[in-house]
């Protein structure tokens, strides 16, 4: 399979089965996100495993689809508002690079952004100076979308003289 076949077929799923996800593996992709591009090799992401307890409290409205994973992806401080936007970024490109190799290995993610709420902060437990980029459902999907249309890329594109 190409990368750019993984792009394409990358769909957000919302109902997983209950198989489980071997810790090697998603350990392996995590790895494999941390190469993504950032900004002076600071690594600015941090992660949150949200447990049982703690699933419960943030009580998503479809319980993250059922997956046997969840957890957080945050994105540390910084000291001025360009260089937070600049974590803010590679965090993303790590998310991106995560939901890639997930997806080459047949694992579907279920990204909600719940996790920036002040109520989810709290039961998180995130400093307030932390970006959280998402809350994350990760297994095997018992469920997958089909392609939405595209708005075409030429359309997009402006040239610059």
């Amino acid at each position: 399979m190409t990368i750019v076949n993984v792009i394409k077929e990358r769909r957000t799923i919302k109902k997983f089965k209950p198989d489980p996800i071997d810790e090697k593996e998603l350990i392996s992709w995590l790895e494999a996100a941390s190469y993504a591009p950032n900004h002076r090799m600071n690594e600015p992401w941090e992660l949150l495993f949200v447990g049982p307890e703690t699933r419960a409290k943030l009580n998503h409205k479809i319980d993250f689809g059922g997956a046997p994973v969840v957890f957080a992806v945050l994105s540390k401080p910084a000291d001025t508002p360009f260089k937070r936007d600049e974590n803010v970024m590679a965090t993303s490109c790590f998310v991106q690079n995560f939901l890639l190799a997930a997806q080459e290995a047949g694992v579907g993610v279920y990204w909600t952004s719940m996790g920036e709420k002040t109520q989810n902060r709290e039961i998180l437990g995130v400093p307030e100076e932390y970006d959280v980029i998402g809350v994350f459902g990760v297994g095997y999907p018992s469920d997958i979308p089909t392609v939405k249309k595209r708005t075409p890329i030429t359309s997009k594109i402006t040239y610059l003289a």
